[in-house]
């Protein structure tokens, strides 16, 4: 695979109980890119993200983090490397404030000296955050809410952040906001793999995609290429190449 990328996923068996959702997939991922990855339900999308991360046993394959292998690592091992993962649905805990959901998002830090530091980095970067620090966080919008959980993430100083429908239960303005928050991390330097159910718009944003069907990459190439191939468009995308460009 290329030098550049610093996730690569080799011959990758993985899934629940006797079912094997994961057959033989294999990618890579740039360093400091976006990469989204599409297809139809039941493709395997989140369970790559979950295989990554530990939460699913993988059967055979190798995953490698900048070049050494992670495979079957558990996930505090895998924050400590340097990678994030942000899973679909509200992971927050909507009774406590906000402040205490950043506090408990960075109890992974070795070093508890940091934990002021890196909140104050969260809070500037999010405004939102330090102006409803002491509101309980069942009270934030859906929108408002995504963003703690990132920022909860970006508390560890991650390297690569595995996010997965980050747009789901949002409004179109609120997803939007939120696809521009994660391409500017980009731009901040980190590497993002995500996975989002508005293929289309994540696919504007992103770099890279994959298509995955059935557990097996079908086609891995540039975002734009993927969104200007009608044959992708018609069976993932809901529409021609043609209607993809006018969004």
């Amino acid at each position: 695979m290329a030098i550049e990328a610093i996730l690569e996923l080799e011959g990758i068996v993985a899934g629940y109980g006797k079912m094997t959702i994961l057959n033989e997939t294999s990618f890579g991922i740039r360093r400091g890119a976006i990469t989204t990855i599409i297809g139809p339900n039941g493709a395997g999308k989140s369970t790559v993200f979950k295989a990554v991360f530990g939460l699913v046993s993988v059967r055979s394959g190798r995953i490698a983090f900048e070049g050494e292998e992670i495979t079957n690592l558990k996930p505090r091992e895998l924050l400590e490397r340097g990678i994030c993962y942000v899973p679909q649905g509200r992971n927050i805990f909507p009774e406590l404030s906000v402040r205490h959901n950043l506090e408990l998002g960075a109890t992974a830090l070795r070093a508890r000296g940091e934990v002021r530091g890196r909140m104050d980095a969260a809070m500037d970067r999010f405004p939102m955050l330090r102006i409803k620090a002491d509101a309980q966080a069942s009270t934030l919008s859906g929108g408002e809410q995504k963003l703690l959980e990132i920022a909860r993430g970006l508390l560890l100083d991650p390297k690569l952040i595995l996010i997965d429908e980050p747009s789901i239960g949002l409004s179109p303005i609120l997803a939007r906001e939120v696809l521009s928050i994660v391409r500017a991390l980009r731009d901040s330097g980190v590497t993002i793999l995500m996975v989002e159910q508005n293929a289309k718009s994540a696919l504007e944003v992103s770099d890279d995609g994959i298509v995955l069907e059935l557990g097996r990459v079908r086609r891995k190439d540039a975002a734009r290429a993927i969104l200007d191939d009608p044959r992708i468009g018609h069976l993932f995308l809901g529409g021609s190449a043609g209607e993809t460009g006018a969004m």
